[in-house]
């Protein structure tokens, strides 16, 4: 019997977001935003540090250029309403727990903890969310 070589594939951990879903990603964050009430400076904190005047562009329509950076702040922002959205089976009381204090995180509101500016933070409210719904 002789051996025959194994073709190997690299593994994938996920595609990278293209420009036109950059694009959906960025008009879908601002009606979000809209949705958790959110001020403009708490706007562009969470998206790491985005100047006030590009932020205006986006909420009327002009979305430039999205870094890598942006991109994966992003999908986490959409991760983080994805789990809400599964918990809470009334959307208002998901856009609401956003601000509310939370015992778990040391009476601080989830908004809180995000709006530390890194995007570890987003990540680690995704995770805890996702674990929260049973995710893996």
């Amino acid at each position: 019997m002789q051996l025959q070589s194994i073709v190997a594939t690299p593994a994938t951990v996920g595609s990278a977001i293209s420009e036109e879903e950059a694009g959906a990603l960025a008009r879908t964050t601002v009606n979000l935003f809209k949705a958790w009430n959110l001020t403009d400076l708490e706007a562009c904190i969470l998206l790491g540090g985005m100047s006030a005047r590009t932020w205006a562009r986006w909420k009327e329509g002009g979305i430039g250029r999205i870094d890598r950076d942006l991109r994966t702040r992003m999908a986490h922002l959409m991760g983080i309403h994805k789990g809400l959205r599964y918990l809470f089976t009334e959307p208002a009381r998901g856009y609401a727990w956003i601000r509310k204090p939370n015992a778990t995180f040391g009476g601080q509101s989830a908004l809180d903890l995000m709006l530390r500016g890194e995007i570890s933070d987003l990540a680690a409210m995704r995770e805890w969310l996702d674990a929260e719904r049973g995710a893996w």
